[in-house]
């Protein structure tokens, strides 16, 4: 659903357009491994070779898991596990299907949180996307 922004002092580039997306953030430790490579890079790198969207690794200054241990980056004995987010925006269909590509990456602790989201677009290029995408419902119809 495209929805513009009705306010009278807006110009179309600052017009806002919304399309619904989810949101896929996978935490991690940071020192999780899979074949030798951080499970954050494993995830990043075939979220690429998926062609979703984009992906964004954050890292945690303070946090704990599973083993119930704080780690942060205070003390220096605990802060080789700091926690760790992949977040990953697109169209659900494209998250959901890529699900499955990361499974053996979190199944012995990672997590997987799912939240519906907007993807907010602003100017000529969210005009564009959003009547290419409208057109196609369209079609589809």
């Amino acid at each position: 659903m495209t929805t513009p922004n009705t306010s009278s002092t807006s110009s179309t580039s600052n017009t806002p357009y919304t399309e619904p997306a989810l949101r896929l953030t996978v935490l991690v430790g940071e020192s999780d491994v899979w074949h030798h490579r951080p499970v954050f890079t494993e995830i990043v790198h075939r979220a690429h070779r998926a062609g979703l969207s984009g992906a964004s690794v954050l890292r945690g200054i303070e946090g704990f898991g599973a083993s119930s241990m704080i780690h942060t980056q205070r003390l220096l004995s605990l802060s080789e596990d700091l926690p760790v987010a992949v977040v990953i925006v697109d169209e659900e269909e494209r998250v959901r299907a890529f699900l499955p590509l990361i499974a053996e990456l979190v199944a012995d602790g990672g997590r997987v949180v799912l939240d519906a989201c907007e993807i907010v677009r602003f100017g000529t290029e969210g005009r564009e996307r959003a009547e290419e995408r409208d057109g196609k419902r369209d079609r589809d119809r």
